[in-house]
C-alpha cells in the first residue's frame, strides 16, 4: 500500500509533483542569460535521455515538450508548470510519439512516411507524416540521429553579484555538547559570504535559515549551486526556490566542479577562525549557538569581508557592493516562500488531518483538495489555499503535534553541574557521626595494629588492644 493509501499517511499531491518534476528538468536550460546555441544544446541533451519521472517510472520528453515547458515557466513562473485540474485532451497519445522517435533512432534513415507506415500497421493511432517530419526535425534527428550534443562547459567564475551562490556545510566544534555544522553561501564572483548559520544539524531547516537570512541581506541569486546532500534535494527548498524565481543546480557526483571557491573559503574559517574558537578563553564565552554565531558574525564583517581577496584583488563586500545596494525580497516574498505545503482533501465534516492534527476548514471545501502552508516549527497556524486562492485559516480542532516530524528540532543543552559532591558529602557526615559517639576513634591504634581492611567504624573491637574510652561520668576505663 502506497504511502497516499495508507490510513492516516501522506497524501501525494500529483500536480505539484509534476511540477516540480518538470522545473526540475529545465531550470538549467531556461537561464535567459544562455545563447539560443546554448539552451538547444541542453534540450537537445535532455531529450535524448531518460529520466526519472515524478512517480518513479522512466520517461522521455521531446524537445517539443521541454520547449513548451520552458516558454510557459518563463511567461507564468513555476505555476505555469503545475498541470490545471482538467485539461484537454491531445490530438496524438503522447506514447505515440515516443514510439515514432524511437522508430527513428533505431534506424535513422527511415522517413518520416516510412515511421508513419509502420505505425499504422502496428494499430497506433498514427499522426501524418507531415507532424513526424516536423518532430524529427525539432529533435535534429535528421542530422544528429544519435542525439548527442557538443559537452557545454559553464564559466569559471560569474561575472556579476547574484548571479551564482554556492552552498556548503562545514563541520565545526561541539557546542553545548554537540556538534556544530556551518550552513553557509558564498556569491562566486565577490567571495562574500551572502548567508551563514551555525546550527546543531545540517537538516533542511538549518540550509533554509542560512539562506533565507542571505536573501534577506543580500538579495536574490539567479542560481544556488549545491551539492547531492539530502537537505539539499528537499521538496521544500526546492518549492521554495521556485517559487522565487532561483535555478537549483546540482554538482554532478563525482564530479565537483565549481565548488573550489567555497571550499577554500571554508579553509580560511577553519584556519583563522576554528582555530582560536579552542583557546580557553574563547571556550568558556562559547556555551551555545547563539555565542558561536554572534562571534562568527564579527569575524566575518571585521575580518573576513574588508580583506582584500587574494584571487580577486578586492574585499569580498567592496566587490559585491561595487554596484550599489541590492534589490531585496519583500518579508512577505520570503515568508510564502519558505513556508513547507502539503495537500489534503477536505472531509464530509469540513476537517483535515496533518500529521495527527485535526484541523476545521471552510464547509465551502468539504470534498475538494485544498492547500495548506505552515512554518514547520509550528503546526497550530495553518494557511489554507484552493486553486492558488487564499482562503483563509484552519482553525485547530485537535492538536497532538506542534511540529512537523521532518523537522529536526534541537535537542536541549546539557545541565549545568551543580557543584555538590554527594560522595564528599556523606563522608564528611560519617566523620562527624563518629566523632561523636562514646569511643574515640581517633585514638584508636593506627592500621599497623588493626586487622587487614578494616576502617574506622568497621573495626572488630574485640580482636584490638585494650583502647581508652569516654565515660560518660568523667573518669577513663
Amino acid at each position: 500500500m502506497s504511502s497516499s493509501q495508507r490510513p492516516g499517511g501522506r497524501r501525494v499531491d500529483r500536480a505539484q509533483e509534476i511540477g516540480l518534476f518538470r522545473y526540475a528538468l529545465i531550470r538549467e536550460a531556461a537561464d535567459p542569460a544562455l545563447s539560443a546555441r546554448e539552451r538547444g544544446q541542453l534540450v537537445r541533451a535532455l531529450a535524448a535521455a531518460e529520466h526519472a519521472g515524478p512517480f518513479g517510472t522512466r520517461v522521455q520528453v521531446s524537445r517539443v515538450t521541454l520547449d513548451r515547458w520552458i516558454r510557459a515557466y518563463r511567461a507564468g513562473g513555476f505555476e505555469a508548470l503545475v498541470p490545471p485540474p482538467r485539461g484537454a485532451k491531445p490530438r496524438t497519445a503522447a506514447a505515440t510519439l515516443e514510439l515514432a522517435v524511437a522508430l527513428k533512432r533505431e534506424n535513422p534513415a527511415r522517413t518520416a512516411a516510412q515511421v508513419a507506415a509502420i505505425l499504422a500497421v502496428h494499430g497506433t493511432d498514427t499522426p501524418s507524416a507531415r507532424t513526424l517530419q516536423r518532430m524529427f526535425a525539432r529533435l535534429e534527428l535528421t542530422t544528429r540521429p544519435d542525439g548527442r550534443p557538443p559537452r557545454v562547459f559553464g564559466r569559471f567564475e560569474a561575472e556579476a553579484r547574484n548571479v551564482r551562490w554556492t552552498g556548503d556545510a562545514l563541520h565545526g566544534p561541539v557546542v553545548g555538547g554537540r556538534k556544530a555544522f556551518l550552513m553557509a553561501f558564498l556569491d562566486d564572483h565577490s567571495r562574500a559570504f551572502t548567508g551563514y548559520r551555525w546550527a546543531h544539524s545540517e537538516d533542511t531547516l538549518a540550509l533554509q535559515h542560512a539562506l533565507r537570512l542571505g536573501l534577506s541581506a543580500r538579495g536574490l541569486p539567479s542560481q544556488v549551486y549545491l551539492d547531492n546532500g539530502s537537505a539539499m534535494m528537499s521538496k521544500q527548498l526546492l518549492r521554495a526556490l521556485a517559487l522565487l524565481g532561483i535555478r537549483l543546480v546540482h554538482s554532478k557526483p563525482g564530479q565537483p566542479a565549481g565548488r573550489g571557491k567555497i571550499e577554500r573559503a571554508f579553509r580560511t574559517v577553519r584556519e583563522q577562525f576554528l582555530v582560536e574558537c579552542n583557546t580557553p578563553q574563547a571556550a568558556g564565552r562559547i556555551s551555545g549557538l547563539d555565542e558561536l554565531n554572534a562571534m562568527f558574525t564579527a569575524w566575518v564583517e571585521t575580518v573576513y569581508h574588508p580583506r582584500v581577496h587574494s584571487e580577486t584583488g578586492q574585499p569580498p563586500l567592496e566587490r559585491f557592493l561595487a554596484g550599489g545596494p541590492p534589490t531585496l525580497p519583500s518579508p512577505a516574498q520570503l515568508a510564502e516562500a519558505f513556508a513547507w505545503s502539503h495537500e489534503r482533501v477536505v472531509t464530509k465534516t469540513a476537517t483535515i488531518s496533518l500529521h495527527g492534527n485535526t484541523y476545521q476548514v471552510d464547509p465551502a471545501l468539504t470534498g475538494r483538495r485544498i492547500e495548506v502552508t505552515f512554518d514547520p516549527l509550528d503546526l497550530t497556524e495553518l494557511a489554507v489555499r484552493y486553486q492558488g486562492r487564499a482562503m483563509g485559516k484552519a482553525v485547530p480542532f485537535r492538536i497532538t503535534r506542534h511540529v512537523h516530524p521532518d523537522a529536526a528540532t534541537p535537542a536541549p543543552p546539557p545541565p549545568a553541574p551543580t557543584g555538590i559532591d554527594y560522595l564528599n558529602l556523606i563522608a564528611a557526615e560519617h566523620h562527624r557521626q563518629l566523632a561523636a559517639i562514646t569511643i574515640d576513634y581517633d585514638r584508636l591504634p593506627n592500621t599497623t595494629t588493626a586487622p587487614p581492611g578494616q576502617l574506622p567504624g568497621q573495626l572488630d573491637l574485640t580482636e584490638l588492644p585494650e583502647v581508652a574510652t569516654t565515660n560518660p561520668g568523667g573518669g577513663a576505663s
